[in-house]
């Protein structure tokens, strides 16, 4: 649940909007090493920016304060990114250790 708020703490920022419209967007800025897919790394990289961004105190720990409406379980920078690796892996349809634009686009698979 703790992704899910620093996800909708993602998706909240205007900038993000501003930047991008597309899964090819997405795959294009989060393609760190320009291979036309997205690691693991890259995954939990671009996605941890929005934690970064809360961590006001610079702490690794999202505090309920940090949270958005200020309320929440305490979540650790190191809880957040295997998170995100649960969901990568989820959508890693083939299992190949990397995300492809369709499989970027696609929501994760149910566990």
């Amino acid at each position: 649940m703790a992704v899910t708020v620093v996800l909708a703490g993602i998706a909240s920022s205007s900038q993000l909007a501003a930047q991008v419209h597309s899964s090819g967007d997405y795959l294009m800025r989060m393609d760190a090493d320009g291979d036309g897919k997205i690691a693991l790394i890259e995954y939990q990289d671009w996605l941890s920016y929005g934690f970064d961004g809360m961590d006001r105190n610079r702490d690794g720990l999202l505090a309920p304060e940090e949270q958005p409406g200020g309320r929440g379980q305490p979540l650790t920078r190191e809880a957040h990114r295997a998170r995100l690796a649960e969901t990568f892996a989820r959508q890693d349809r083939n299992r190949d250790g990397a995300l492809d634009l369709q499989e970027l686009a696609a929501p994760p698979q149910e566990k």
